[in-house]
């Protein structure tokens, strides 16, 4: 085997050092320039690689596929949601994939957090009001928010992110924890965080914050539209930190707009990027990010980290570290 017996596709000219690193002491690398990437630049120079590190999220389909040609044996997203991917496509081609999950919960639970608490205590409509000169300090009960404390926190979905979510949010003297998801998690895990898993509209309609982190899946593409809303508390909050679609936006609007819900925080929106004009926001009781989740020096290094073991590892012919199937 010569020392450099792979060609490696990079498909973002911004994956951080660290995979690149791992990638580049056997495989001859290729990589993409163009930012943001050009489908087509992808697509030629996507010929004839053994592995592909998919940095970003443009649809991994049959064409990218067919474009690289039957010596495909890798394949490795730097992402934990895989919603872009064919899945079906890549399976049946017998390719291995991998995907980065794990390593960004940690930073995605503080920044839910961090929105749940914003969302909650009116930082955004706060922020208007000073720069609007409406500091309306002579009032006693005035931006009143939200408490943390002993709240219900239900979630919706509840793997790695969402019980990491639910183990911070235990400092802050919650009440309980409900969720809901397909099967139940061990018994260990639901004593530590005070957890019980309930039917979607009993967490709906007994929690006071309300978190998405669950994939965007066709069973949860649009969960959260108007139905779910009137069965949700009016002083209830909604986070979302997972994708975008698993929410009805228009019926969000009307929800947030009608009070019919206190609050959300989202940092998923669809599409993405948001258009400035888009009508969300204009309302003071809803807090937008732009999908940073993970994005923190050490998350996005580690995710580079993992994405190339992943590669090596099914150019090798081995397990990967994290196979997404």
């Amino acid at each position: 085997m010569s020392a450099k017996s792979f060609k490696v596709l990079i498909t973002h000219p911004e994956v951080p050092q660290s995979g690149i690193d791992l990638l580049n002491e056997n495989c001859e690398l290729v990589r993409v320039e163009s930012l943001p990437p050009k489908r087509s630049e992808l697509l030629q120079k996507i010929r004839g690689v053994d592995g592909i590190l998919w940095g970003g999220h443009e649809a991994l389909n049959a064409e990218a596929l067919d474009a690289a040609g039957p010596q495909l044996k890798s394949i490795s997203t730097m992402s934990a949601g895989i919603d872009y991917v064919d899945l079906d496509e890549v399976k049946r081609r017998k390719i291995p994939l991998g995907h980065t999950p794990t390593v960004l919960d940690n930073a995605v639970a503080d920044l839910a957090v961090g929105l749940l608490i914003a969302a909650g205590r009116r930082f955004h409509e706060g922020r208007k009001k000073i720069e609007t000169g409406n500091w309306e300090n002579y009032h006693l009960n005035w931006m009143l928010g939200q408490d943390v404390r002993d709240s219900v926190v239900g979630f919706y979905g509840f793997g790695g992110i969402g019980q990491a979510i639910a183990k911070r949010l235990s400092g802050f003297d919650i009440d309980q924890v409900l969720y809901t998801t397909r099967r139940r998690i061990d018994r260990e895990t639901e004593k530590e965080l005070n957890a019980k898993k309930v039917e979607f509209n009993e967490l709906l309609a007994k929690s006071d914050f309300v978190v998405i982190a669950a994939p965007l899946t066709a069973a949860t593409q649009g969960v959260f539209n108007a139905t779910a809303f009137n069965k949700m508390k009016n002083t209830a909050v909604l986070i979302n930190i997972a994708r975008g679609k698993i929410v009805n936006q228009n019926d969000l609007y009307d929800a947030l707009r009608s009070n019919r819900i206190f609050a959300a925080g989202l940092d998923v929106v669809d599409p993405e990027p948001l258009p400035p004009n888009s009508k969300l926001l204009t309302l003071d009781n809803i807090i937008i990010l732009p999908h940073i989740g993970s994005a923190t020096n050490r998350t996005r290094s580690d995710m580079a980290t993992i994405a190339a073991h992943n590669v090596l590892r099914g150019l090798a012919g081995e397990r990967m570290l994290s196979p997404a199937y």
